[in-house]
């Protein structure tokens, strides 16, 4: 009988778990968090209930892999997109924008979706240290721009973001919203900095 390689056998595993990660984007993204089942999974990905605990311990811990997979990638998308320019309020703009674009993204419905469940102290953690990360990526911009207190207005400005997202998922239309935000951000940010 041949041997099985230990590549092989971990490559497999690696694929099943990547398999099982993107099951549960698609159940969050569909049905929320309560889609995000056990029995939901097994039946999405074709493997034995008994199976998944094998590669997650409970529900939770899989909603810890997506945080720990996903919401780095959203602050990396929003990160690119302002290294594109050197020129502060250009850096904000699309700091703004992209994470306004991000809202039709499956991942950030998918972080949507999480965020309204039971979640343990772990993924809580990781979301709050995701959000922090994302203020945190244009505090050096509204420093560059003469702000006092470039904390505090980058949790303003992206109170102004959470605003703009939750309109977009109530239907509004995007391109709108994004206009009037980034109107209302570039404005108040460049009236901050001369205040000060």
């Amino acid at each position: 009988m041949p041997k099985i390689r230990a590549s092989s056998v971990a490559e497999h595993r690696a694929m099943q778990h990547a398999a099982l990660l993107d099951a549960a984007r698609s159940l969050l993204d569909e049905g929320g968090f309560a889609a995000l089942t056990f029995p939901a999974l097994a039946e999405r990905t074709g493997l034995a209930r008994s199976s998944l605990y094998e590669y997650f311990a409970s529900r939770a811990a899989v909603v810890e892999e997506l945080c720990a997979v996903d919401l780095p990638a959203w602050v990396a998308e929003v990160e690119n997109a302002m290294g594109a320019t050197e020129d502060p309020a250009e850096k904000i703009a699309a700091y703004v924008a992209r994470q306004l674009e991000l809202v039709g993204d499956r991942r950030h419905r998918v972080v949507v979706a999480i965020s309204t469940g039971e979640l343990d102290a772990n993924a809580r953690e990781r979301i709050r240290a995701a959000h922090g990360r994302i203020v945190e990526l244009v505090v050096d911009a509204l420093a560059s721009l003469g702000h006092e207190d470039p904390m505090l207005v980058a949790s303003l400005v992206q109170g102004m973001v959470d605003a703009a997202v939750r309109r977009i998922e109530c239907g509004a239309e995007g391109s709108a919203v994004e206009a009037a935000t980034l109107a209302l951000v570039l404005g108040g940010v460049a009236r901050v900095g001369s205040a000060g």
